[in-house]
């Protein structure tokens, strides 16, 4: 049958008419799931909550500590609820109403501060790192990752009273040239420190990051002593006593005193030496070949990090890495450095340089000056990563003695 051209138009015309009618007719096909300009999102909350996708965690060792999770994180800020923790006899839980700190000994006038009269001293804000002094596990597989390898070190911004307007307060005898620091946990944990450190830059923080602290972090108030280790800086602090001699508690007798290869110890060894920590690449990563930013975080309780140096050859050269700014004294300071990596097996090591000129020791040095049977405490050695030929990264592992 011939067809003509007016009919194949009139056709085509009912077709798009019938077509426009059928759309018009049927609902509208629900917006895709996966397409979030398609529908509105959540209502506000009131309190914020991280995407479901990024789960960060602490790790927990045993029931007295938990452990960062430095490759999950990026600049120099450990937020609140993933600060490493440490405490000898759990979580106290303290009212902040019946809180009281203190001040007695060595002083004119002996004299007990609530936290609201902490709070209505001038406050202070600064970013340091606190760190364990046990903060190395010098028997990691090479199935470690940096969490694992040292995870006891955080970064805040804490705010609080300088001790030394306190101690101005109740009037410090010059004869005082320590303090006992205790705290109200279950351990009445207690630490002699110097006077010095108190009129140097030592707090009594009751806020970290903006908010109150949190309870693992000493709620409500704590004692910080900015590059000193982390049992020193008493949490949930309840006293402090001002003598002329340390108390030679057992926190520095049976425990944090370091022996030396010379049958010796050092007794209060306070400050963190300056160390690093490559927290990419680390295992569980695997590369693929081209450009790697090799990045990590440096430290030293010392005062500022000057410099740190990258090595892709297991040691036998040096570059220098970027330091992000500002850098600033007693914290962690990020560093960043460019390798091409070129599919073949390499060590990447990292190793800090603060600004007293003090490096951080190769694990054979430190080995030769602490001996093999010391204990686990002040221990830094450079360390770094395995970069096999199949992209898989692990801990470089060294034997320790």
């Amino acid at each position: 049958m011939k067809v003509s051209r007016r009919r194949v138009l009139a056709t085509a015309a009912g077709a798009v008419a019938l077509g426009r009618t059928a759309a018009m007719q049927s609902p509208a096909p629900a917006p895709a799931a996966s397409d979030p300009s398609k529908a509105p999102g959540r209502p506000a909350r009131t309190l914020g909550q991280r995407a479901a996708f990024e789960k960060p965690q602490r790790i927990t060792r045993g029931a007295t500590g938990s452990q960062t999770p430095h490759q999950d994180l990026y600049g120099t800020i450990t937020p609140a609820d993933l600060h490493f923790e440490r405490h000898h006899a759990g979580v106290p839980e303290i009212d902040p109403r019946s809180y009281s700190l203190l001040i007695h000994g060595m002083v004119e006038r002996p004299m007990m501060f609530t936290l609201a009269d902490l709070k209505r001293f001038p406050s202070v804000s600064r970013v340091c790192f606190l760190e364990c002094s046990g903060n190395f596990n010098r028997a990691a597989p090479p199935e470690t990752t940096p969490q694992q390898l040292a995870g006891m070190t955080s970064q805040s911004e804490w705010t609080g009273v300088m001790l030394s307007t306190l101690f101005r307060e109740v009037g410090a005898r010059p004869q005082a040239t320590w303090f006992l620091a205790e705290g109200h946990d279950a351990a009445l944990l207690a630490r002699s420190i110097p006077v010095e450190k108190a009129f140097d830059d030592a707090m009594i923080a009751y806020a970290q990051n903006g908010e109150a602290i949190r309870p693992e972090q000493g709620y409500p108030a704590r004692l910080l002593l900015p590059g000193w280790e982390g049992n020193s800086n008493v949490k949930w602090i309840r006293r402090i006593e001002l003598s002329d001699r340390p108390f030679m508690t057992r926190e520095e007798t049976s425990k944090y005193t370091d022996p030396l290869a010379n049958d010796t110890a050092r007794i209060f060894s306070f400050v963190m030496d300056a160390r690093s920590l490559i927290t990419y690449p680390a295992y569980p990563v695997t590369l693929t070949r081209g450009w790697v930013e090799i990045n990590g975080i440096a430290w030293s309780g010392y005062g500022k990090i000057q410099r740190v140096d990258v090595s892709t050859d297991a040691g036998r050269s040096w570059a220098s890495a970027k330091l992000q700014e500002p850098v600033l004294p007693k914290a962690h300071t990020r560093f960043r450095h460019l390798w091409k990596w070129d599919g073949g097996e390499a060590i990447v090591l990292s190793r800090a340089v603060d600004e007293t000129g003090y490096v951080q020791p190769p694990r054979a040095e430190l080995l030769k000056t602490r001996g093999p049977g010391a204990a686990n405490y002040h221990l830094n050695p450079v360390t770094g990563w395995l970069v096999r030929s199949d992209g898989a990264v692990v801990y470089n592992q060294e034997a320790w003695g």
